[in-house]
């Protein structure tokens, strides 16, 4: 069985090869600047053997025994060859993600899922130039795909049932979490809840109520703490000692007070911005080690919580 990765070898392609290969598929990398799959590959041979010996790779096969799952290429027609599954990831530009899904159908057959791993642009624009569009979904991941297992699936309006399972199923045996969204809705469903988060947060710290550094421990040291097992669904049922409806019918009223008190939707862009900037620059500098050095912090983090879920 045969996965294909259009992936511009970027982080996101690599995370996928890496997932694919994880769950025992045959993953063929493509990209069309020259080389540049071939050189993803010495990345993540890189990555596979780092993520072994601190036990933490994922699947039941070696890291070389995942790594001789994937070969390059910078052909694309040679890459489609025997392929079921495209798993598109290049960077997100509308015109470039339909014209590399207008050639690719012109390469493979119609029972080919076409997916694409974009994160805000809704399936019904991105497969617009497609002609089979029954096939096609979004599958997003949250970055990175190989700590965080949540996958999106969204569906064309066009899309068919047996494809939205079948691609549930793939995701599932490579040890992914999907959620499979019923229509396409901008934003998908992470990011939606993800703005509101940001909103609020914005404001709050727009306004002279919380600082920047204080405002993130509220999610990290305190929602974040049980979200990180259980929604925000399950939360309230378990909160209250007759559940979902007792817990509404408690708090409620309450909630929809401070839900009508949320001022509009903030302007990221503003003067007054540049200080909510300066703030998060000074407790991290932007110049690349401390960067860095706090995105592998957050990376060995998610590693070990998702260790800690997977033992639980």
């Amino acid at each position: 069985i045969v996965i294909l990765l259009t992936c511009f070898s970027g982080l996101i392609g690599r995370s996928w090869a890496m997932v694919f290969a994880s769950g025992g598929f045959s993953v063929k990398l493509y990209d069309n600047q020259p080389g540049q799959a071939a050189k993803a590959l010495t990345e993540i041979r890189k990555q596979l053997e780092e993520l072994e010996e601190g036990h933490m790779l994922r699947g039941e096969l070696t890291a070389a025994q995942q790594f001789a799952l994937l070969s390059s290429y910078d052909d694309l027609a040679q890459a489609l060859e025997g392929c079921f599954f495209v798993q598109e990831c290049v960077f997100e530009q509308l015109e470039v993600k339909q014209n590399i899904f207008q050639d690719i159908e012109q390469l493979v057959g119609k029972d080919v899922i076409l997916s694409s791993s974009t994160s805000c642009l809704v399936p019904s624009n991105v497969f617009s130039k497609v002609q089979n569009r029954s096939r096609c979904l979004v599958s997003h991941p949250v970055n990175p795909p190989y700590h965080v297992k949540l996958v999106e699936l969204v569906p064309h309006p066009e899309t068919v049932r047996t494809i939205m399972d079948t691609t549930h199923a793939i995701m599932t045996k490579v040890g992914q979490a999907p959620v499979c969204l019923k229509k396409e809705i901008d934003g998908f469903a992470v990011n939606r809840v993800q703005a509101a988060i940001i909103a609020e947060s914005w404001r709050l710290v727009r306004d002279g109520i919380i600082s920047v550094k204080d405002i993130d421990l509220v999610m990290s040291e305190g929602l974040g703490m049980r979200y990180a097992f259980i929604g925000p669904m399950e939360t309230m049922h378990l909160n209250a000692p007759k559940g979902l409806e007792d817990y509404m019918q408690r708090y409620g009223e309450g909630i929809m007070r401070v839900l009508t008190s949320f001022g509009p939707v903030p302007d990221f862009f503003s003067e007054g911005s540049k200080s909510i900037f300066n703030e998060m620059c000074e407790l991290i500098p932007t110049d690349q080690q401390h960067l860095a050095a706090r995105k592998e912090k957050r990376d060995q983090l998610l590693m070990g919580l998702a260790k800690l879920k997977k033992d639980h």
